[in-house]
């Protein structure tokens, strides 16, 4: 019996809806945009592999992916530690003297559009299972946010709600939970700011039927296209200024920060051997680093700093 017989129905089922995801949310990009995406499939050595698609110097998206991935495999060697530190968030230890399998799957996007008046964003929804010895444990996990350069509060609103209704069609209690979440998760502490105006985040779910997170990252995913989509419609066509295409490079550079220090997703992949490409697919293309830049106040720049610092709620 191969090793991916080994694990629960569930890893299939997850497998099926992220693609059909990356499907879905593919085609309401290329909508706004000139260019498609290209598809780069990859077998993972250990077991798997996933699609990468990406999308290049359009006219509404400078740079972005949409990935797929499900890879399975037996946890050894160096990455043991990192699965194990994983695995502590829940109580997990493992047994060393059995195999530790693992089986996970998700999909993953960020947009880097060209007019600084079109937020960047980010959306992930993932599932993850291990069985080590007697022990079987899995978790469904995901989430979205936006981070704009300039604050357009129609803009952030819409986006929220739609996440909030994708929430609340499951559970009321999720979209304040999971908006904290968000809001904690995304921080830049040695900046003191957030990475954007937030939207929703969960990890380490597993206390209900796995049907449930199963539909829970259906819905949000779809509310990331009925959030996203139009406010990429209302502003792609927007003039903007060199000013505020410096300013959107400056702020670029908070993202790869944030990314390439704090991201979990990207540490975890680079320590794992994971595969590269795939992983700094969320930079962006060009970003500035200024020394000790910061706009004068009362202007639409400094407003958006005030945010950055001081999360706020938008419903």
């Amino acid at each position: 019996m191969s090793l991916i017989a080994t694990f629960s129905p569930t890893c299939q089922h997850m497998q099926v809806l992220v693609e059909q995801l990356q499907d879905d949310i593919c085609a309401a990009l290329e909508s706004q945009d000139t260019v498609t995406f290209i598809e780069d499939k990859w077998e993972r050595d250990g077991g798997g592999g996933g699609k990468t698609r990406v999308i290049e110097g359009g006219r509404t998206f400078e740079k972005g992916g949409v990935n797929t991935s499900a890879v399975f495999g037996t946890i050894e060697g160096p990455s043991r530690e990192m699965f194990a530190g994983m695995l502590a968030k829940q109580g997990v230890t493992l047994d060393e003297s059995a195999p530790a399998d693992f089986f996970a799957t998700g999909v993953s996007l960020v947009m880097h559009p060209q007019n600084p008046h079109v937020p960047t964003t980010h959306a992930n929804y993932r599932y993850f299972e291990l069985k080590n010895g007697d022990k079987s444990v899995w978790w469904f996990g995901g989430g979205a946010d936006l981070t704009p350069y300039y604050l357009v509060e129609e803009d952030a609103t819409h986006f929220h709600r739609a996440h909030k209704s994708a929430c609340d069609a499951l559970d009321p209690a999720y979209y304040p939970e999971f908006k904290a979440a968000c809001d904690t998760y995304f921080y830049l502490p040695h900046r003191n700011e957030h990475r954007g105006i937030g939207g929703t985040f969960y990890d380490y779910k597993n206390t209900c039927d796995k049907t449930h997170y199963l539909e829970l990252a259906q819905q949000c995913g779809k509310a990331f296209i009925d959030g996203y989509i139009p406010i990429v419609e209302r502003n792609k066509a927007g003039a903007f200024t060199e000013q505020e295409r410096q300013w959107q490079l400056q702020r670029r550079g908070r993202y790869a920060e944030f990314n390439l220090v704090y991201d979990r997703g990207t540490l975890f992949g680079l320590k794992t051997n994971g595969r590269i490409e795939s992983i700094l697919m969320s930079l962006p293309p060009l970003a500035r680093w200024d020394y000790d830049v910061q706009p004068e106040q009362n202007t639409p720049e400094s407003d958006l700093l005030q945010v950055i610092t001081n999360p706020r709620d938008w419903i």
